[in-house]
């Protein structure tokens, strides 16, 4: 098992394990707000169901959330897991681009939600998966079947599923490791004065918010890296760009391109609150993805069209 050391930030797997020494610098915090620091990309929720649940510990002993740690104190313990969902296969459409015996490759129509979750038991991506390709039942985890890598509600595009452990344990470590491209076209709001650039900006939860991310410098935010360029312009106003992203961290681009002051259009969470009518969701899609079957080997590029509603916002812009 992993342990989560107080001087790095961990993100933990179902099998890990918390251990972090309070250090003087840290005397007087509490108890679920330094778990929130040390650990940002699981939920305020999930950590306060940990804590009641008595799987925290403060010293070998059950603490209470708003408990003040003293230095030297040591704070141990898991994650409360949720009792498992039962998910059900239902027929749901999506375009299939390319499939074989080890993959699937197929654009997500936005509005879709990938996975089960709260709030989201039926009509995901996985229950249209199980329907169309059954023995992926249980291939990564029971919720999650086949998924290797995630796409926002409201961004569709092009994604990739394994259809047996091997090849998810092979495609999670591509992505991991970096060694998996992943472009994408983005409209945002007003047009950059150069035509390609890169921002490297670390990412990590919202400091007040905890369903946002944000630009975290230091010790709370992760490193991640986003290089775009133009592909159209609109007048002044909007612009079309290609954005690689070289990490994959939670609402990357939404987060960079907001930071640059060109947020996504549509984007009611980090763009603006105006200007926003126009568009009936995120102007955000998954464009292309180029990696090496984990079979054969073979470098494989796949392209994912435009969804017929974001398509038809750039021909209106262009006109």
């Amino acid at each position: 098992m992993k342990s989560a050391q107080y001087e790095s930030e961990t993100e933990l797997g179902e099998d890990e394990t918390i251990s972090l020494q309070v250090e003087p610098t840290t005397a007087g915090v509490r108890l679920d707000h330094l778990l929130v620091q040390q650990i940002p990309d699981v939920s305020r929720s999930r950590i306060i169901s940990s804590i009641k649940s008595g799987l925290i510990l403060v010293d070998g002993e059950p603490s209470k959330a708003g408990y003040k740690l003293k230095a030297g104190q040591k704070v141990t313990g898991s994650l409360y897991e949720p009792p498992p969902l039962s998910v059900a296969p239902e027929e749901i459409e999506f375009p299939i681009i390319f499939e074989d015996d080890a993959l699937l490759v197929i654009s997500k129509p936005p509005g879709l939600v990938v996975h089960p979750g709260s709030g989201n038991h039926n009509g995901t991506l996985v229950n249209g998966l199980l329907y169309h390709c059954a023995n992926i039942e249980g291939v990564g985890d029971s919720i999650r079947p086949g998924i290797v890598h995630r796409l926002d509600k409201d961004t569709s595009g092009i994604m990739v599923v394994a259809k047996n452990e091997t090849v998810h344990r092979q495609l999670v470590e591509m992505f991991k490791n970096r060694d998996i491209d992943k472009q994408y076209l983005a409209i945002v709001h007003g047009v950059p004065d150069r035509v390609e650039g890169r921002i490297v900006a670390p990412i990590g939860r919202h400091s007040v918010n905890r369903q946002k991310m944000a630009i975290r410098e230091g010790t709370s935010g992760r490193y991640a890296a986003s290089s775009w360029r133009v592909e159209e312009e609109y007048g002044l106003r909007y612009a079309l760009l290609r954005v690689n992203i070289e990490t994959g961290r939670t609402h990357q681009i939404r987060v960079h391109m907001a930071h640059i002051k060109h947020p996504v259009a549509g984007d009611t969470v980090y763009g603006p609150g105006r200007n926003n009518r126009m568009f009936p969701r995120q102007m955000l899609h998954a464009f292309k993805l180029v990696f090496k079957h984990p079979v054969t080997g073979r470098k494989m590029s796949f392209t994912a069209p435009l969804w017929e509603d974001m398509q038809g916002i750039c021909d209106s812009l262009s006109e």
